[in-house]
């Protein structure tokens, strides 16, 4: 039904509103496209909510489309669903009504691809000496973390190993193993809960092994971060920036990768398997999720069941 409601939309704008060719045809590329989309999510046209809006216009982002030629798709979406919603009286209103193009002037960040972060941790896990080595070791369980649940630096090094609260000290952030999630401390001074991925758990225990002896004394507050030194104390952002970006060098990637760009690596294959874009908001805690859709486009049990379904290092695990 929707094609041929599209084919009579494209009719009244030759014949009614008389538009250039060009600007037909380009209304007909656009269109076969929104059709496309509907067709490729089951979903009918009048089922269409502002999410699903968002979520196809990140995809035309991470497809390498413009913001320019975006602006123009969304704006022939748009006025198809106002004929829709006003002339056809078909449905209520317009979900692409408030849903803009990304701005022109604000590059997006870089993520990796699928493959490039797969060797990235495949390559840190499987360096030298990482059977027993406490950087090594350390490293991994650094870089696993980071991609299996989209954290930022800060919330990664404010992380201890069991949760602290009384007069002398608050944990920003610690991990629990055994329900593999990990509480941090985001932006605003909002807490949440992320999933942790099953290579990453592995990372995390192997980590936790051979870094135990240099915690001593325990009692000592200096001690209980997840990531430390040799002499025991919390690791620095600089470090870790440092030795990623030698893992990036060592596993032969063509491009600078900074802490960050693992973040937007997960927030973009995630998306892109999942299509939830909820569900990504929340597991990198956006408090709009205009902000997740700048980053991609590139209850609990739901937000961990969409982590295990759609995260490529949880898919590459399941099967060995």
């Amino acid at each position: 039904m929707v094609c041929a409601l599209a084919q009579e939309y494209l009719h009244e704008l030759d014949v009614v509103r008389q538009v250039s060719s060009h600007t037909l045809a380009a209304y007909q590329r656009d269109l076969q496209i929104l059709i496309g989309r509907l067709e490729e999510s089951a979903t009918i046209y009048d089922r269409v909510d502002t999410d699903k809006v968002r979520l196809w216009v990140a995809k035309l982002h991470s497809a390498g489309r413009s913001p320019r030629s975006i602006a123009r798709t969304l704006s022939a979406w748009r006025g198809f669903y106002d004929w829709l919603a006003n002339v056809k009286k078909l449905v209520a209103s317009n979900p692409f009504k408030d849903v803009k193009a990304p701005r022109r002037n604000k590059p997006l960040p870089k993520a990796l691809s699928v493959e490039d972060a797969l060797r990235l941790v495949d390559g840190a896990s499987s360096k030298k000496g990482a059977v027993n080595d406490f950087e090594s070791l350390r490293d991994s369980a650094i870089v696993e973390l980071l991609y299996s649940s989209g954290l930022r630096l800060s919330e990664l090094l404010g992380i201890d190993i069991y949760p602290i609260n009384n007069k002398e000290y608050s944990s920003a952030g610690w991990l629990d193993l055994k329900n593999a999630e990990v509480m941090v401390l985001g932006k605003g001074k909002k807490r949440r809960t992320v999933p942790v991925g099953s290579a990453a758990i592995t990372a995390l225990e192997k980590w936790l092994e051979i870094s135990a002896t240099y915690r001593q004394p325990i009692e000592n507050l200096a001690y209980v971060g997840l990531f430390i030194n040799r002499q025991g104390k919390r690791l620095s952002a600089r470090t870790v920036q440092k030795h990623l970006a030698r893992l990036a060098i060592a596993a032969g990637l063509p491009t600078h990768v900074h802490p960050h760009m693992l973040r937007h690596s997960f927030a973009s294959h995630v998306l892109q398997s999942s299509g939830d874009l909820r569900a990504v908001q929340e597991m990198l805690g956006h408090a709009s999720i205009a902000s997740t859709q700048i980053y991609t486009a590139l209850d609990f049990q739901h937000l961990a069941h969409a982590y295990d379904q759609a995260h490529p290092r949880a898919k590459s695990k399941k099967g060995s």
